[in-house]
């Protein structure tokens, strides 16, 4: 098949000596025979038509500034971008992917470009390497990977966005492991090898325990400095190119065995750099994250860890002793307290949340190359997990795309489509590699002999809630398994598949008995699972076929990859996905920011809340009252209608029902055994939390199955920012007040704006309960609501009387300049009877006569943007926001110039009528201004996201796994 549609950047690539070759070869299906090719299937597309074709196009333009000072930190007008994509997505993929300098001819300017750069590389490389069987399937392959990321279906993580298609070297991989000996030129080689994957914007990770301890004696007589000490050069050298100007941090991770002499020093090493800051702040530096003191404080650019191997955890089991080994001859050379020494462990990760823990003999024991070398480290996240001087190059799928709703409206996963996209992505995957630079010659080597490829997904958290279930819960769990293990078995599916096209890779042959042994390992422990529902049963029986093909297949071809599949933070690439959740992370909170064109922002409430509302069985007009309580008040306690046995399925990772720790643990061992590599995820606690807790944290981690496990327990770090309840608390128990120097303050009345003689006016008749009543309510000729006159009962009765009352004391706080927004966030969801259906199609159902009145207000006079961040909608845009999952009106553009006004959101507690004013200046908090979903729960549970400031944007970062990622401006701290 030939490509019809016109325009040279769709133009049909001329053959070359292989492409020619694979159009004469037979076209195969999973049992290809070697050097045939392989047979791509349509998944979305239609024949003779370009994906680019079956979209709407648009142009914008992204401005994005810092917000500390108001400067411009990237512009490019008229870019042209899907209709469909968010502004937050269009701004990030703009200014972090398109290729070109800033202004100049050459800059891309159309995410068509940015696809079409990476795509045709692909294609290219496979048509040259013998991967498919015809031209025809090269086109379609180019067209179906093309659709996937102009839909948002799948993202390549952030390297192949950046370099693939370039002049640049065509660096693909995120993630790295090094490895480092016991000798002086290694040790300068990891410094230097480090520092130039830092200065490419990726992370990487090593063991540092071939390193003699300080306890032991150097050739020369002396004692040995120790891998601590060489941990202060590296950090130093991370620190330094952190700083130079790049707009992520550079990312690391170093663990040390358990058994190591040096392993309580290491251990103690940020504890200790804590108390130093303690100590530093207290004499006034400034230790903040991004102070210009903080750079003075060691080892705070990697993630530490601790490998402890079962032997270790027996012995703390037991309460017995454990010997640590010398490096060289491997003989015991000390003995400790087992307990005591995970009790340490603890005690760190309480009190500075490093070191995190990985599981030596979990991780080996599903390990396909072991006869190549031990799984030693781990990249920075903690999900990347294989041999020494490797690479791993990620993809993430989007699982929002894969939910489909019927007529009736029952929901299913499409477990089909899932693994054909699986099996396109992998393939995309491996050919990568075919092409791909590395930044060592000993990375190259290793990545091109084990093809490591690590697909994975994100939004479960939201996918979970849309379908009714509580992240922590058994039916969650078996979604995510189920969902985890069909990825995972498609993948080695295509793998063997690939294998006989294109070749095993170059260890396998050596490897071929453990890696079918763990391939085993993974179709038992899917054997195992717990079936729970409707949902997860059919993608568990598409996973069981998968499995037995990976058998049969990897028995006669072997396999093409190492490894497959990782969960991954998906930051950046999240963002660009338009995915409310990361990786495996639930969602932050229920409320979140959304920008707008023309630079407004709003809070909206998740659209995945009404998505589960409807799937436990509410009406719309019950659905509608949930959403409008979650937009006020942040949460679903004591939300109108709601059931409280359904709570459990909108609890977020912070707020007032916040998951707890073990939910965590229990999904990560729901997902563990059905990954080749790890999981990328901090496991968050309260800053109650003791070391007791974190001890069994780590342990049940242990017995679970896990192969890496981090915590995070709120407010241990000195650095991070106070949190807006412990200001408050810290004011009231007497700390200094301002300086005595203010400013005398004006007292400010408002003045009362009357309305002319003659005012136009809507009257409308209501029925609430069976009680009926008639609304007038009179406006300003040209300046919105300005009285309200209510009716109801006969005249002289008392409701008659507080109704008149009540109408009085709204109309003259209208003309007194209350914007009757305030009066409506108030007055709706108050409940008391009379209460229940009303007449009235657009508020079906009400809690209170005053809960109807002011949603009537608030749909007859407050532009769009504001009633919807309230939660308030007309049946109309309810019917819409069904049939196409937004409220907004088709064909109309968002009238924002109100909003732009005063963007970024102000999130503030009501304030005071100025006209009671008379508190000193000096004690009135400044407002604080909401930037992202981060800093405006903060605001609204008054609580902190325990997040670095973003270099880039200055904003609160969000936690993404292990790392955290900038919603503003899509920067990570991580390698994703």
């Amino acid at each position: 098949m030939t490509e019809t549609t016109s325009g040279s950047a769709r133009s049909s690539r001329s053959k070359d000596g292989n492409a020619e070759k694979a159009e004469k070869a037979v076209k195969t299906t999973r049992t290809a025979k070697p050097g045939k090719g392989l047979r791509i299937e349509r998944i979305h597309t239609t024949p003779g038509t370009h994906p680019y074709d079956e979209v709407v196009w648009e142009r914008r333009d992204v401005v994005m500034t810092n917000w500390r000072d108001g400067s411009v930190n990237f512009e490019q007008r008229g870019v042209e971008f899907p209709d469909f994509w968010s502004v937050n997505a269009v701004n990030i993929v703009t200014s972090k992917y398109f290729r070109g300098a800033v202004g100049s001819a050459s800059r891309e300017n159309s995410l068509k470009q940015l696809i079409d750069r990476v795509v045709k590389t692909y294609r290219a490389a496979g048509e040259e390497h013998g991967y498919f069987a015809s031209p025809a399937d090269a086109e379609i392959f180019e067209h179906e990977l093309a659709y996937a990321l102009l839909h948002q279906i799948f993202s390549f993580n952030s390297p192949v966005w950046f370099n693939v298609g370039t002049a640049q070297p065509q660096q693909v991989s995120a993630c790295f492991i090094l490895s480092v000996d016991d000798s002086m030129d290694s040790i300068l080689d990891w410094y230097k090898e480090e520092g130039m994957i830092f200065k490419g914007g990726s992370g990487a990770g090593l063991n540092l325990s071939r390193i003699r301890s300080s306890k032991e004696l150097l050739s020369s007589g002396g004692n040995a400095s120790g891998p601590v000490s060489f941990m202060r050069g590296a950090d130093a050298s991370a620190g330094t190119i952190k700083s130079g100007g790049a707009t992520r941090r550079a990312a690391k991770m170093v663990v040390l065995d358990v058994d190591h002499p040096d392993v309580e020093a290491f251990i103690e090493t940020k504890v200790k750099e804590e108390e130093k800051i303690r100590a530093l702040r207290d004499a006034g530096f400034d230790m903040d994250l991004g102070g210009e003191d903080i750079t003075s404080v060691q080892y705070q650019n990697a993630n530490n860890s601790v490998r402890v191997n079962d032997e270790f955890m027996k012995a703390v089991e037991n309460g017995e002793k454990f010997g640590l080994r010398a490096r060289l001859t491997g003989e015991v050379i000390e003995e400790v307290d087992a307990k005591s020494l995970f009790r340490k462990l603890a005690e760190a990760a309480w009190a500075c949340a490093d070191p995190g823990i990985q599981y030596d003999d979990v991780i080996n024991h599903w390990h396909t190359s072991p006869e190549s070398g031990r799984i030693t480290a781990s990249n920075p996240c903690s999900e990347y997990m294989h041999l020494d001087n490797s690479s791993c190059n990620l993809a993430s799928l989007n699982l929002m795309k894969f939910l489909r709703d019927d007529d009736q409206g029952n929901q299913s996963f499409d477990a089909e489509r899932f693994a054909k996209v699986v099996e396109l992505v992998i393939t995309a995957m491996d050919i990568s590699i075919c092409f791909a630079d590395f930044p060592t010659q000993k990375i190259g080597e290793t990545t091109r002999a084990f093809r490591q490829l690590g697909i994975g997904y994100a939004n479960l958290g939201a996918l979970l809630m849309a379908t009714g279930h509580a992240y922590d819960s058994d039916g969650g769990r078996a979604l995510a398994g189920a969902i985890t293990s069909l990825m995972t078995g498609t993948s080695y599916r295509r793998s063997a598949e690939l294998a006989a096209v294109v070749g095993p890779y170059d260890g396998y042959a050596r490897n071929a008995d453990a890696h079918k042994r763990v391939m085993k390992q993974h179709a038992d422990a899917n054997a195992v699972a717990t079936r729970m529902d409707d949902l997860d049963t059919p993608v568990w029986a598409a996973a069981t076929e998968a499995w037995q093909d990976v058998i049969r297949l990897g028995e006669k071809n072997g396999f093409r990859n190492a490894q497959a599949s990782v969960l991954a933070p998906t930051g950046t690439i999240g963002l660009m996905m338009d995915c409310d959740t990361t990786g495996v992370e639930p969602d932050l909170a229920l409320v979140k920011f959304k920008k707008l064109v023309g630079g407004g922002s709003m809070q909206i409430v998740n659209n995945t809340v009404p998505k589960a509302l409807k799937r436990l069985g509410y009406q719309p007009e019950q659905v509608e009252a949930i959403v409008a309580h979650i937009a006020e008040h942040g949460n679903v306690i004591d939300a109108p209608v709601l059931k409280p046995q359904h709570y459990e399925v909108f609890d977020c990772a912070m707020g007032e029902r916040a998951i707890s720790p073990m939910g965590h643990v229990r999904m990560m061992a729901a997902a563990q055994p059905f990954l080749s590599g790890a999981i990328s995820k901090t496991v968050n606690m309260p800053e109650s939390a003791t070391v007791e807790e974190i001890e069994e944290i780590y342990f049940e981690g242990w017995k679970l199955g896990l192969k890496a496990l981090a915590i995070y327990r709120d407010n241990c770090k000195v650095g991070q920012p106070l949190s807006a309840k412990k200001k408050e608390e810290e004011k009231k128990a007497g700390q200094p007040a301002a300086p005595a120097e203010v400013e005398k303050v004006v007292e400010y009345r408002p003045v009362r704006k009357r309305l002319p003689k003659g005012r136009p006016g809507l009257t409308t008749s209501f029925t609430v309960g069976g009680a009926e009543g008639y609304m007038t309510a009179n406006s300003y000729p040209d300046d919105g609501l300005g009285e309200v006159f209510l009716k109801m009962s006969k005249q002289g009765s008392t409701l008659a009387g507080m109704m008149d009352a009540f109408s009085i004391a709204v109309s003259v706080g209208l003309q007194y300049g209350v914007p009757l927004e305030t009066y409506v966030s108030k007055f709706t969801n108050m409940r008391f009877e009379p209460a229940g259906l009303t007449d009235d199609p657009d508020v079906r159902m009400a809690q209170s006569i005053v809960d109807y009145i002011f949603r009537r207000l608030a749909l007859d006079f407050l532009p769009f943007e504001t009633r919807s961040a309230l939660g308030i909608h007309s049946a109309e845009e309810r019917q819409r926001h069904l049939d196409t999952g937004s409220y907004e009106p088709e064909g109309e553009d968002v009238d924002v110039e109100g909003l732009a006004q005063s963007a970024p959101r102000q999130v503030e507690p009501p304030k005071q009528s100025p006209a009671r004013g008379t508190q000193d200046a000096a004690e009135q908090p400044s407002p604080r201004l909401a930037h992202n979903s981060t800093e405006l729960l903060e605001i609204q549970q008054g609580l902190n996201a325990d997040a670095p400031l973003c270099f880039s944007c200055g904003t609160k970062m969000r936690r993404a796994g292990s790392c955290y990622v900038c919603e503003g401006c899509g920067s990570t701290s991580g390698c994703s």
